[in-house]
């Protein structure tokens, strides 16, 4: 027989979380994990599904009946909008501006579609007359785009011009709002959105595994008149409609601790308000910003497309990033992140979301990044 392991209970470290997700969690978000659990049939339980369904309409600007969160995390609700939305043999235009449309292609081809690039830099946002030509050249099913890109601090202006690209060619949109849910504007049906998805760690502060999605009636449509199944049996929307639809029948048991959270976090923007939450994350990413020029540092993005929600910050020549992270970690408990992809060591990600997006924090990052700074001989 096996001997239990040697270990002693739980005792996670106490960081400040400033990189680009998770983002602290609210107090009053993590008091309601603490509440009992009930069956994910239970009466109450489903009272608490339909106020999360209306608190996500309200917080993704939507009268779209199917709003819903995924259980999972981020990933699963982005694999859930590709795995319903296109069948194979369907053309999917995707970006190549950063590391999550290179995710949104590989997701594409799983579901059995054929990928085709509109093409831009990383850190810059789509040109629309970039995204009419690849329409003409490969006329689209689907067009994919994302919104506010963790890997490069950019986010897209002017998304209506997209969305009108798309609907005009009779595509449909499918828009990554990870990292802008909850802390930057966005409007789902006055910009023309087909299909969103987010997580719930970034700007709504709220621990990953229930994760937004929202889709249009004609979206929906499109998933529900499928010629073949989805490829995902847990991720199937026509399956998940018994249980998130009017019958509330048994697909799989939901997490019912992470639904509890997302409703808390919900409620918090609800009694924030939307528009005075995207100005909080603004405020505060603007003082981290000008901060950053005290200390001569740039951020990444252009200001016309930059991200108050994640802050790409440039390397200076000669300092060691890793060295950097390390003793921003090691000497004030504090967690922000390397770059990715084709920005990997030439950037740090400092995120400003949510619950930590406020001054304490912002003060904080900056304290600790000019005293790391100095330890490599740096004098700002």
């Amino acid at each position: 027989m096996l001997t239990p392991p040697d270990t002693d209970p739980l005792t996670p470290e106490d960081r400040t979380l400033m990189g680009p997700g998770p983002s602290e969690v609210h107090p009053r978000v993590l008091r309601v994990m603490s509440a009992p659990l009930v069956g994910h049939l239970d009466d109450s339980f489903i009272e608490i599904m339909d106020e999360v369904q209306e608190l996500l309409r309200y917080t993704f600007q939507t009268e779209n009946q199917w709003t819903i969160p995924v259980s999972g995390t981020g990933s699963a609700a982005m694999e859930a909008a590709f795995a319903n939305v296109v069948e194979p043999g369907d053309t999917v235009l995707v970006p190549t501006n950063g590391y999550f449309g290179g995710r949104m292609a590989s997701m594409a081809e799983r579901a059995g579609g054929e990928v085709a690039y509109v093409e831009a830099p990383w850190g810059e946002p789509l040109d629309p007359d970039a995204v009419a030509d690849a329409f003409h050249r490969h006329d689209p099913d689907v067009f994919g785009f994302v919104h506010a890109e963790t890997s490069t601090g950019a986010l897209q202006p002017n998304v209506p011009a997209l969305t009108d690209i798309a609907h005009d060619n009779d595509a449909y949109v499918i828009a990554d709002t990870v990292t802008s849910l909850g802390g930057v504007e966005l409007r789902v049906d006055e910009w023309g959105i087909d299909v969103a998805y987010s997580g719930a760690q970034k700007c709504l502060s709220c621990p990953p595994g229930a994760s937004p999605l929202t889709l249009s009636d004609r979206a929906m449509e499109k998933v529900l008149d499928r010629d073949s199944e989805v490829r995902s049996w847990y991720l199937d929307l026509s399956l998940l409609e018994g249980y998130w639809g009017d019958e509330r029948s048994y697909h799989h048991t939901a997490p019912i601790t992470n639904v509890y959270a997302l409703r808390e976090a919900l409620q918090l923007v609800a009694e924030e308000g939307l528009e005075a939450r995207w100005e909080r994350h603004r405020e505060m990413a603007t003082h981290l910003k000008e901060g950053l020029e005290t200390l001569g540092l740039e951020l990444n993005p252009e200001d016309e497309y930059w991200l108050p929600s994640l802050n790409a910050v440039r390397i200076l020549e000669g300092i060691d990033e890793s060295a950097l992270l390390r003793d921003m970690k090691e000497d004030h408990d504090l967690e922000v992140a390397s770059g990715l992809g084709d920005l990997e060591g030439e950037i740090i990600r400092i995120g400003c979301m949510g619950y930590s997006a406020r001054t304490s924090n912002v003060e904080l990052v900056l304290h600790a990044l000019e005293d790391a700074l100095r330890k490599q001989g740096y004098e700002p």
